[in-house]
């Protein structure tokens, strides 16, 4: 029987154990932090994760959580907004009931920090940001309780983005990024944030904040898919996109089944990394072009011109096969 080590109990670090189990493996997950436990994270999560939650063996205790279901988006801008419909509907539920629900399919959980050693699966989390980036950026995510809505929105100024969304038990999310300085001027406590979009604002100002503000960073976009690493790398260690695609979560299940996969099949790192990059690079590399856009002000201009359903699918993975 092959031994796995699987480091993080994430989302991401949940799927390989689970995997890796299914596959015969005899499986160690190390997690240092309690569960269930709030995160920074927009808690929204893509149509496609069905048949991944299917495959773990969870997808009906997911529903038994109740995920708030959202069929329709929109985008709003300082120039222009942008309202569809989804091509499916999208689930909202929280990282507290996702992660708790995760890992608990998994089996021998142990509380503490794990070195990575060669041959393990390493699901731990984004490495550190480079403190000469500039600007840097952080997160930031709290709770509301309120009118909820079928439709999850975006909003996009100032170099910052919030997206607002239902989870489960009638809560409203509300969970964004935006440039260190901008932070600093409201406390990292974003409220007056809030106040400052004013289409963002009538969203909120019906809500009332639940929790104390989360925050996180200095955050890092990229991708580390280099053939030569002797760990499998999975969820926001392998890559992280802009959170406004939607498909963070979904992502992270995907590579955590790779590598889950791979490491109980005793299968080269090298394969696992050639799965991701079929099913995560494009996403990335359109999620980095829209960035750009937004950032020079270009997609108040274009966002018109693109269908939403286009935009959905061209930041979404690859589907597993």
């Amino acid at each position: 029987m092959r031994h796995v080590t699987v480091i993080g109990g994430g989302p991401a670090g949940s799927a390989a154990a689970i995997t890796a189990r299914q596959l015969g493996a005899d499986v160690r997950l190390c997690e240092q932090s309690r569960f269930p436990r709030h995160k920074v994270c927009g808690e929204y999560l893509s149509p496609e994760v069905a048949p991944l939650l299917e495959r773990l063996g969870a997808f009906d205790e997911f529903l038994a959580r109740g995920p708030h279901r959202m069929t329709r988006l929109s985008l709003h801008f300082r120039r222009a907004s942008k309202h569809s419909k989804l091509p499916e509907p999208a689930y909202g539920l929280s990282r507290h009931a996702l992660d708790h629900l995760l890992i608990g399919h998994t089996e021998n959980v142990v509380r503490e920090r794990a070195q990575p050693e060669r041959g393990m699966v390493v699901a731990s989390g984004r490495p550190a940001a480079p403190s000469a980036r500039a600007p840097r950026q952080f997160g930031f995510k709290a709770h509301f309780e309120g009118p909820s809505t079928d439709t999850i929105e975006l909003f996009f100024f100032d170099g910052c983005y919030v997206g607002v969304n239902g989870v489960e038990g009638g809560v409203t999310n509300v969970c964004g990024l935006g440039p260190e300085d901008t932070l600093r001027r409201y406390g990292f406590a974003p409220d007056g944030l809030l106040e400052s979009f004013a289409p963002l604002r009538d969203r909120t100002r019906p809500l009332r904040r639940s929790m104390d503000w989360l925050t996180t960073g200095p955050l890092d976009y990229g991708q580390r898919l280099e053939p030569d690493r002797d760990v499998y790398l999975a969820g926001d260690a392998l890559s992280f996109v802009d959170p406004y695609t939607g498909s963070g979560m979904l992502a992270g299940m995907l590579s955590g089944i790779s590598a889950g996969r791979s490491a109980a099949l005793g299968e080269p790192p090298v394969v696992h990394y050639r799965r991701c990059a079929g099913l995560l690079r494009r996403a990335y590399l359109v999620s980095s072009l829209f960035r750009f856009m937004i950032r020079s002000g270009a997609a108040d201009a274009l966002i018109g011109l693109v269908p939403g359903r286009w935009l959905v699918s061209w930041t979404r993975p690859a589907r597993l096969r």
